[in-house]
């Protein structure tokens, strides 16, 4: 397999665990308050949670790396993998800086 190729695919993976974990704070803000998903972010924000809920946003980057790996697309799964490091890296900083 080409050196591009396997880019490709580990971009691929990296772009799919940001759009889940997108999604997953989507899903986090509709439905962890009645408020509206301004307000709860706003909320979150203030309460120093935001680390929190990223964290929480990205466990459907688990669903992704595991239909990756089943499907033997092993170098989107390691961008997967790149992407949720790269995420809890992110709430590390939030959380202790």
């Amino acid at each position: 397999m080409g050196n591009l190729k396997i880019q490709k695919e580990v971009a691929i993976g990296f772009l799919t665990s940001l759009l889940a974990t997108a999604c997953g704070f989507y899903l986090y803000l509709q439905y962890a308050s009645k408020d509206s998903a301004a307000t709860t972010l706003q909320q979150i924000k203030e309460g120093g949670a935001l680390g929190a809920a990223i964290a929480l946003a990205a466990i459907p980057n688990l669903f992704v790396f595991f239909v990756f790996l089943k499907k033997k697309q092993d170098y989107r799964a390691k961008g997967v993998l790149i992407g949720t490091i790269c995420i809890a890296f992110l709430t590390f900083i939030l959380r202790f800086i």
